[in-house]
């Protein structure tokens, strides 16, 4: 063989050596386009189903956790007052990473994909904005930082779930319309209705007491009828934000229709929620409301805790029974059993 001819089957063979190459870089591109498109059609059934944010975040992170190890995932949306943070952790380790998640949310800093570093927990933020959104995905894990191919499973997730919380945020705001009263911005008695026997079942459950409060507005109709119906709408307004300031997040504050309230006291049993009903009773009182020179708004309240094997009509029965007892003496008073 010539050495004219050795070459030729050399360079033949390094031709065929660098397409198979080429060949091989392809099929490992189409791979992972494959194996990330799997992904990404993971991440869309399972946020499918889900419509509250709360439940949007908690499926991103279960979906995430098999291929990044993280400790907490929040998203804040400043411009809609949305802020959710869904933590794996417990004790603890949970309360100083959401703290350290409101503070890291709440800072100036708000590069994509910036990183920062306290408690040995590492922080990362991805910020993402649309025409009519604008959020942070914060995530936390404890002692390593993210690979780049772990940087780009986020990345690449962002558009999937920028699109899903906007459907959510769609569905919350539709839901608060129906959820809560025009006037006073409680929640309305649908609210009450889909969250009491939950409540009721859980302190039966766990043997924790749950106590109820009555409210009923005096000489509201005075108010009324000597001001106006403007002013007696905003003497609502003022009282529901007194009792709005005075309850917890796990609470249930709902007003009923017209001038009656009523709260659920998660946890609490008839000492404390006395504690609460006299200083409602006083806030009103110090609203200094008046129909004329002797009629003064005022508000009286029932109070009951729940009792084994109550049913929830007996119980309203009951609380509303107390109620009319505040009333009949004297009212703008607290009366229990």
């Amino acid at each position: 063989m010539t050495i004219l001819n050795k070459e030729a089957q050399n360079f033949n063979s390094n031709q065929n050596q660098i397409e198979l190459e080429q060949v091989m870089l392809e099929l490992d591109h189409l791979k992972k386009q494959s194996e990330r498109l799997d992904l990404v059609n993971k991440l869309h059934g399972r946020m499918a189903g889900v419509l509250s944010l709360t439940g949007m975040i908690e499926a991103y992170s279960v979906w995430l956790m098999p291929l990044i190890s993280h400790e907490l995932i929040g998203y804040n949306n400043s411009s809609r007052n949305k802020r959710h943070l869904f933590c794996s952790g417990h004790g603890p380790s949970r309360r100083k990473a959401i703290a350290l998640a409101n503070q890291l949310i709440e800072s100036e800093s708000s590069g994509n994909g910036s990183f920062s570093k306290k408690d040995g927990r590492n922080a990362y933020r991805w910020v993402f904005e649309t025409a009519d959104d604008s959020g942070i995905l914060l995530i936390l894990k404890k002692g390593q930082e993210l690979s780049s191919d772990e940087v780009n499973i986020v990345n690449q997730s962002l558009e999937v779930l920028a699109e899903c919380l906007r459907r959510g945020l769609e569905y919350e705001d539709l839901f608060e319309k129906a959820s809560n009263d025009v006037l006073t911005g409680l929640s309305n008695r649908r609210v009450f209705e889909e969250r009491i026997h939950p409540m009721m079942d859980s302190a039966k459950r766990y043997n924790h007491p749950l106590s109820m409060i009555s409210l009923d507005l005096d000489r509201f109709k005075e108010i009324n009828d000597n001001l106006g119906h403007l002013q007696g709408d905003m003497a609502l307004q003022s009282v529901a934000k007194v009792l709005k300031d005075a309850v917890r997040s796990t609470d249930l504050l709902v007003r009923m229709g017209g001038d009656e309230f009523l709260i659920v006291l998660d946890q609490t049993n008839m000492l404390s929620a006395r504690v609460l009903a006299e200083r409602l009773c006083s806030a009103v009182d110090g609203l200094d409301i008046w129909a004329n020179e002797t009629v003064k708004l005022g508000v009286s309240i029932g109070l009951s805790e729940m009792q084994k094997d109550e049913s929830l009509i007996d119980w309203l029965e009951r609380t509303d029974d107390i109620l009319y007892h505040a009333k009949a003496e004297g009212r703008s008073r607290v009366a229990v059993e």
